[in-house]
């Protein structure tokens, strides 16, 4: 069952911080609307207990820090990066026009499957980028095996399924799997050459060695071509 990820260790500090008592910080979350026992802040505190998310956002406003500050971690799924920017399932689906139910579920699952227009507007709520997304989605291996068969093979073959992984538009993954084919397609040119040259071993382990090095930064390079588009500028307002 997924728990609101929560530090007992920054609570306490921020709490130090801000020179309040626990039945302090309680009457201001009740004025924020999440009424809450100063025990319960108490074992908060101790690890004893986890705050929900209401509590966890009443509580970084009260004690004038970020939820991603209490939350004692960097964030790296989904619902973390939600929770960072204080926003509710409710919040995001309405945002990005998806079914509550169905939001809540891509990220219990940690599978995305929204259409390109609801990738766009959850990585701009989010503050992420579609590169950022398609690794808290586990989805690198994937997109690496398919640019490995894009660059050794027929390209073109592989521009929907890659679309489908990144959210950008076909014709942009096209050039970019096109250029990168033609990039691949001339480490072999040149490792032939230099075979039927009959030059020595040196120089053919050097085009080995950039062909190996290409073939590293596959994804890197690949993220590179598609450039802006996969790199969408933070969204810098939490909530409206």
């Amino acid at each position: 069952m997924y728990s609101t990820p929560f530090s007992p260790v920054e609570a306490r500090s921020a709490r130090a911080r801000m020179g309040l008592t626990t039945a302090q910080v309680a009457h201001s979350m009740a004025a924020c609307g999440a009424p809450v026992h100063p025990d319960l802040i108490a074992a908060w505190e101790q690890g004893t207990h986890v705050p929900s998310e209401p509590q966890l956002f009443a509580l970084a406003d009260v004690l004038w820090c970020t939820s991603a500050t209490l939350m004692g971690v960097e964030p790296r799924t989904l619902a973390e990066h939600r929770l960072a920017r204080q926003l509710s399932v409710e919040r995001v689906a309405y945002r990005i026009g998806m079914d509550a139910a169905e939001y809540r579920a891509a990220e219990a699952q940690q599978q995305w499957a929204g259409d390109p227009r609801q990738t766009r507007a959850l990585v701009e709520i989010l503050g992420l980028s579609l590169r950022h997304l398609v690794g808290i989605m586990g989805r690198v291996d994937e997109l690496a095996g398919h640019l490995r068969a894009a660059i050794d093979g027929r390209w073109k073959v592989y521009v929907v399924p890659v679309a489908e992984i990144v959210a950008v538009n076909e014709t942009r993954v096209g050039d970019a799997l096109r250029e990168m084919h033609a990039e691949f397609a001339e480490f072999s040119e040149r490792y032939m050459g230099h075979l039927v040259g009959r030059n020595d071993d040196a120089r053919l382990k050097e085009v080995a060695a950039e062909r190996s090095a290409y073939l590293r930064r596959l994804v890197d390079h690949f993220w590179e071509l598609i450039g802006e588009a996969g790199d969408v500028p933070p969204f810098n307002a939490v909530g409206d």
